[in-house]
Parts: structure tokens; C-alpha cells; sequence
């Protein structure tokens, strides 16, 4: 697919640039902090702890005061061991908390808070670049920020962090820089398993290039050989330390994680269908809005490093066993999904669009206060 034409300056990714996207995306992301701080004081619970040490934090935060083995024995026999979560971000907890004085919760809370700027800064960049428009770029960072469910982006979750790394990886992409193109993969994949979905949108990208000028530079060789080396690499660990090549995913099978092709989607939406008709209704409508997001990126001629990602990320979403609760955060760093909503916003008045990303920083808020202080998990 080939890339729509931009206007002069209008992919800069400068600070200077994204500072409207920056802020936009800040405000959303404040408005559900504030209402969680709310919510919060009305039931007498600390936000910190809500953000900083429930469910998967906890695990990364374990990991970086003692390393990998721990695991947690279940009534029925299994098994869930910390070798499911991947390494990067329990790595930079480790550091945080190396040279300053907070502990490996606070130390994740702030990667992450750092990472969710680096993302909204990607997400502006790949945006404005392919648009042409910066205003485009704007508003899908601040509708990133208003997700249902992007409270998970303020919290000691690796979301934030993979999005950004996968972000700048397909800028990289789409303005030829291969190294780094390369080196983002590597990193996203040592962030969590949807590496692979950054890794697609490298090498497939980079073997249409190589078909078309019938030769590869020494600097994109460089970057494909570069790309799985992060996702790849950590698999090998777990195998290792499991004593087998598939350990990683006899790990993720323990925790409920196998690949089935959707089979279990399948039964999960009958079953809801069967059993509960309004709900069923709707987790159908919500599947039919993501395959209508995806065909509306595909109709609309975006690269195809973007759509790769995507649709790869998706996909890899949708495709396993496990908690299904959790399958819209799984998706939330596809942030190409609300590129339509975007482009749509763009023609409405500013006061009118303004308007609606308040009404979805509201509506986002509300909702991330409600599943922090409820049951979960996200």
C-alpha cells in the first residue's frame, strides 16, 4: 500500500510540534485520574495502591526486586509462574529503583507515565505523518488517552511502554530509518508477546521494498536482523529454563493463554448469546466494530506497516484462550483502530470536537474508576 502524501512539516515529529498532542492526551489522561482520586476518597480507597500494586503490577514488580522464579501454586494442581510476563519493564523498575529512592511499584508507575508521553509523541508522529494533517495526529492521541479502558496506561502495566516502542518503530519504518526500525522491534519484543506484531511490521514492509528496488541495503538488513531478536530471544530463555523449546508456551498454557484459533471467542460469544441475549448482543456488536475498524483501514489505503502491526496485534488479541475481560487492554495499543474516528473528527467545528474527546475522557474516566475499585482484573 502506498503512503498517502503529507503536507510539508506535517509528520515533524519535534516537541515543538506534538506539544498540542502532548497536552491534549494529558488532559484526557488527568480527567480519569482525577475522578478515579474522586471516586477513590467517596469509598475511602488509595489510588496509589489501585494503580501501583494490583494484578499484573504486582507480578512485574516481584520480578524486579528478585529476578524470575516465583511461582504461585492454584487449588486445582496449576501452576502460574512469572516467567509468562516479559522482562523490559520489571528491567527498567530495577533501574528506577537503583538511583532513587522509590520502590519497584512507584519505579513502574513512572516508567510507565514516561511511556505514555513517548507513546501520545509516536502516536502524534505516525498519525500526522501518514494523514498529512496534525490535527489528525492530535486528536488520535488524545482519543488513545480516552480508550475504555486506558486507565491500564496509568498504571505499573507494560501497555504505555509497548505502545510507545511499537509507535516509534513504525515511524521508523515509514521514513527509512531500518536500524531503528530494528532496534524498537527488538525492544517491544522483550515487552510483551505482541512483539511479534512490530516484528511483522518490519519485515513485511522491508520485503516489499527488497522485491521492488531488487536489492536491500546494508542498514535494512541490519534492522530486519534486528527486529526479533527481542521476542525471539526471551522465548529461548524460558525454554531453557523450562528444559524445552516450547516452554514459554506451556508457561502461558498454564495460565489459562493457548492459541486456538478463535475457538474459544467462538464458544465464549454463544455462550453469552445463550445466556445472557443483551450482553451477548453486545460483545457481538463490539467484535463486528473492531472487523468494520479493520476494513476500514484496509479500504482506506494506509500503509502497510501500519496495518500490519494492526491487524497483527489484533488478531493475536482474539485468537487465544484465557480471561476474555482482558481482550480490549490487549488491544489497546493498536491505536490505528481509532484512526476513522479521528478523520471523522476532523470535520466537525474544533468547539464540536473538543467537546466530544471531553465526553470521552469523561466516559473513560468513569469507567476506569469503576473496574479499579471493583473486582478486575483489566
Amino acid at each position: 500500500m502506498d503512503e498517502p502524501s503529507a503536507s510539508p512539516g506535517a509528520g515533524s515529529p519535534t516537541p515543538r510540534a506534538a506539544a498540542p498532542a502532548l497536552l491534549a492526551y494529558a488532559g484526557v489522561r488527568a480527567t480519569g485520574l482525577i475522578l478515579l482520586a474522586i471516586w477513590a476518597a467517596v469509598e475511602d480507597r488509595s489510588p496509589h495502591t489501585l494503580l501501583t500494586a494490583r494484578w499484573d503490577s504486582l507480578w512485574y514488580a516481584r520480578i524486579a526486586e528478585g529476578g524470575y522464579g516465583y511461582e504461585v501454586r492454584l487449588a486445582d494442581g496449576g501452576v502460574h509462574s512469572d516467567l509468562a510476563f516479559f522482562p523490559l519493564l520489571p528491567a527498567l523498575e530495577r533501574a528506577v529503583t537503583a538511583v532513587t529512592p522509590l520502590g519497584a511499584g512507584d519505579a513502574g508507575l513512572l516508567v510507565s507515565q514516561v511511556a505514555a508521553l513517548a507513546a501520545a509523541w509516536g502516536i502524534y508522529a505516525v498519525t500526522a505523518l501518514v494523514t498529512g494533517r496534525r490535527a489528525a495526529g492530535v486528536l488520535l492521541a488524545a482519543l488513545w488517552g480516552a480508550y475504555p479502558t486506558a486507565f491500564v496506561q496509568s498504571m505499573a502495566y507494560t501497555e504505555t511502554l509497548f505502545t510507545a516502542l511499537a509507535a516509534w518503530a513504525l515511524y521508523a519504518v515509514l521514513t527509512g530509518r531500518w536500524v531503528w526500525a530494528g532496534a524498537l522491534a527488538l525492544a517491544a519484543g522483550l515487552t510483551r508477546p505482541s512483539g511479534a506484531a512490530v516484528v511483522a511490521a518490519v519485515w513485511l514492509p522491508a520485503a516489499v521494498q527488497v522485491w521492488r528496488a531488487r536489492r536491500a541495503s546494508p542498514r535494512l538488513l541490519l534492522g530486519v536482523a534486528l527486529a526479533p531478536l527481542g521476542w525471539l530471544g526471551y522465548v529461548v530463555y524460558v525454554g531453557v529454563r523450562r528444559g524445552g523449546p516450547f516452554g514459554y508456551f506451556e508457561v502461558q498454557a498454564e495460565w489459562g493463554n493457548r492459541f486456538d484459533g478463535g475457538l474459544a471467542l467462538l464458544g465464549f460469544v454463544w455462550e453469552n448469546l445463550t445466556g445472557n441475549v443483551i450482553g451477548g448482543i453486545g460483545l457481538a456488536a463490539a467484535l463486528a466494530l473492531v472487523g468494520w475498524l479493520l476494513w476500514l483501514l484496509a479500504r482506506g489505503r494506509w500503509p502497510l506497516a501500519l496495518l500490519v502491526y494492526t491487524v497483527v496485534v489484533v488478531v493475536t488479541s482474539l485468537v487465544g484462550s484465557g480471561y476474555f475481560g482482558s481482550r480490549p487492554r490487549l488491544m489497546m495499543p493498536a491505536f490505528a483502530l481509532l484512526l476513522p474516528a479521528s478523520m471523522a473528527l476532523l470535520r466537525l467545528p474544533p468547539r464540536r470536537r473538543a467537546l466530544v474527546v471531553a465526553l470521552a475522557a469523561l466516559a473513560s474516566g468513569c469507567y476506569g474508576a469503576l473496574t479499579l475499585l471493583g473486582p478486575g482484573p483489566p
